[in-house]
């Protein structure tokens, strides 16, 4: 507790801490399909979502080293260390999908990956995709 509150004296900041469940390292997602560029005829599609290292669950299962597939359409990363929104941009698959129905109006768009844990929280670190931008039609 010293040195913490010698920290905020010092440098006016206190450390970062994070209640996020852990994380391997090296955990990895991705979107498999659509490919970055992709051009949708229809606007309803399939999206496929992968996992390295790390194991898919339905929510509520508090096991290491899994989670399950939020994806995040037409929006940033939320905050890392609160349960991700559930909307119209932050779609939740806590039934440990790992692919699903997407449907979206005509335009461009961006979609990407955020895992979150049985609470629907981000891991620690966070697990998520690079961004990816298509286009509807």
């Amino acid at each position: 507790m010293v040195l913490i509150a010698l920290n905020i004296a010092l440098f006016g900041m206190a450390p970062a801490f994070s209640a996020g469940t852990p994380s391997p390292q090296n955990a990895m997602v991705y979107i498999i399909w659509p490919y970055d560029g992709a051009v949708i005829h229809g606007g309803k599609f399939w999206m496929r979502m992968g996992l390295r290292d790390m194991g898919v669950a339905p929510k509520g299962t508090n096991m290491p080293n899994v989670g399950h597939h939020h994806v995040l359409v037409d929006t940033e990363l939320p905050a890392l260390d609160q349960p991700i929104p559930s909307d119209r941009n932050n779609l939740h698959f806590g039934g440990g999908e790992t692919e699903a129905r997407i449907e979206l109006p005509p335009g461009k768009h961006t979609l990407q990956l955020l895992l979150g844990d049985h609470d629907h929280v981000p891991h620690d670190p966070p697990v998520y995709s690079k961004k990816i931008s298509i286009t509807v039609q």
